[in-house]
């Protein structure tokens, strides 16, 4: 599961720090990997680099794989937007953590700022039937906390489809 966990603490733990010093610095030099990518064209970048004006420094990388002029005039959700999705979650080695194949509907539905900012900034540029690839570095995913079978400093790969927004919420 990725809801954001509100009380875990991401303050200084050395020992924490220490301990996963090769699989951090693994996970950074795979997600410099994917941001290097290119497409089948061999001179557009497979991922595009997404970040919020109120949080630069939390940065996802997502590919869409549907034709987004077909998508355009959907909704795109808000933060307070409840949303229902299909995902599965892999780890820099591939290896898949979670799915929404496991929920009886096989959809997942969730407030936006429920769930990692990675997720958060992915929702929040996405229309209603687009499907995309995003990765999530460690910063814009779980930090130094570890949830599951995910580890502290774990840089993550979602294959989301944002399949509908039943609670939609207007801006003010």
């Amino acid at each position: 599961m990725f809801i954001r966990d509100m009380c875990s603490d991401d303050s200084d733990d050395t020992n924490v720090w220490e301990v996963y010093r090769d699989w951090r610095e693994a996970n950074n030099a795979w997600v410099e990997e994917q941001a290097a990518l290119m497409d089948e064209d061999g001179v557009t970048p497979f991922y595009e680099r997404l970040s919020s004006d109120y949080r630069p420094s939390k940065y996802i990388l997502i590919h869409w794989f549907n034709d987004r002029s077909e998508t355009a005039g959907n909704l795109v959700p808000m933060e307070t937007s409840t949303v229902s999705t299909r995902y599965q979650l892999f780890d820099m080695n591939g290896e898949k953590l979670d799915s929404s194949e496991n929920n009886a509907d096989g959809l997942f539905n969730t407030v936006v700022t429920a769930v990692i900012d990675g997720w958060q900034n992915a929702l929040m540029n996405m229309h209603v039937g687009d499907t995309v690839q995003i990765v999530v570095p460690y910063q814009s995913g779980y930090g130094s906390s570890s949830a599951g079978e995910i580890q502290p400093y774990s840089a993550l790969r979602f294959n989301v489809r944002l399949v509908d927004i039943p609670a939609y919420e207007v801006k003010p």
